[in-house]
């Protein structure tokens, strides 16, 4: 009996001194596994740093893109302003050639009812002038 109680003793020593040891670690490491361990370290910090850099690129084209953006929504905004002025000015100009062509026509029957051959030369001219009047905005918006 007296050598089962050693072996039991002797049993509980060895689990406990394996049972210490696994959760205490191993200290060593051996070279090889200590070089790949390095290399991983390094390889980690130079992704660390690129990523940093990445995110500073990105968010620097994002700024640009913001400042486009505005610029766009600044100039969509502008031709609108613009459509519509040029839609106003285009209503005004028909406005004014009807008003012409019908002042015009007012003219031509208080010449006379004589001479046939001076209400066409009279038309002509009529047509004339409002031809020239409708270039000559154009030339003035172009001047500027």
């Amino acid at each position: 009996m007296a050598q089962v109680v050693m072996v039991r003793n002797l049993v509980a020593v060895a689990a406990i001194t394996l049972f210490s040891v696994g959760l205490s670690g191993c200290d060593y490491w051996p070279p090889a596994l200590q070089t790949q361990i390095e290399q991983l370290r390094s390889e980690l910090q130079s992704a660390t740093m690129e990523k940093a850099q990445l995110q500073n690129q990105l968010t620097s084209i994002s700024k640009v893109k913001d400042d486009l953006q505005t610029q766009v929504d600044d100039l969509s905004r502008a031709n609108r302003d613009k459509s519509s002025m040029m839609n106003s000015l285009q209503n005004s100009l028909g406005a004014a050639q009807e008003r012409l062509a019908k002042s015009a026509k007012a003219a031509t029957p208080k010449a006379g009812t004589v001479k046939h051959s001076a209400k066409v030369t009279q038309k002509a001219p009529a047509k004339k002038t409002a031809t020239t009047k409708k270039k000559a905005p154009g030339k003035a918006t172009g001047e500027r």
